[in-house]
């Protein structure tokens, strides 16, 4: 890659992920986690997590508002890398618990399923550090009538 290529703005398909992730990193709510998003490609993104003693519920064990964040941030970006135009919003979320999980980095794996048009299907999953599966979740996003392009994390450049 060379210098020009490396400090002209991303276009196409990729300009489209790099500006879901920047939106993702401008989110008011998203100061309050230490998360960051990564989307490899179409229909797919990677969620890294931080979980904390902060994030416990009474018993010592992350609550189940971080695992529906994680796993709904990942479906929905998955699925948002189909719609280049509008913000979905989540209609429906069904969220497994498969284990607890306490300290250390988790990850979201979300893929996009089905839909294209008005409404979107994604799925994600939780990985612990270890590699096993602590929970996964299936939702449905609907197309908004919010413009990407009229929200100003998703234009701005980096």
């Amino acid at each position: 890659m060379t210098a020009d290529e490396h400090d002209s703005p991303a276009t196409g398909a990729d300009g489209h992920y790099r500006a879901l992730e920047r939106l993702y990193a401008s989110a008011p709510v998203n100061r309050k986690f230490a998360s960051s998003l990564h989307i490899p490609g179409e229909g797919r993104s990677r969620l890294s997590f931080t979980v904390t003693e902060a994030d416990y519920h009474a018993a010592g064990a992350a609550h189940g508002t971080i695992y529906f964040k994680m796993l709904d941030d990942a479906a929905f970006y998955a699925a948002n890398t189909m719609a280049t135009d509008r913000f979905l919003l989540t209609t429906s979320f069904n969220l497994h618990f498969t284990k607890p999980v306490r300290a250390g980095t988790v990850t979201a794996e979300g893929r996009w399923v089905s839909g294209r048009r008005r409404v979107f299907v994604a799925e994600a999953r939780l990985v612990d550090e270890e590699g096993e599966e602590i929970g996964r979740g299936t939702g449905t996003f609907m197309r908004s009538h919010i413009a990407l392009s009229g929200l100003p994390g998703y234009t701005a450049q980096s």
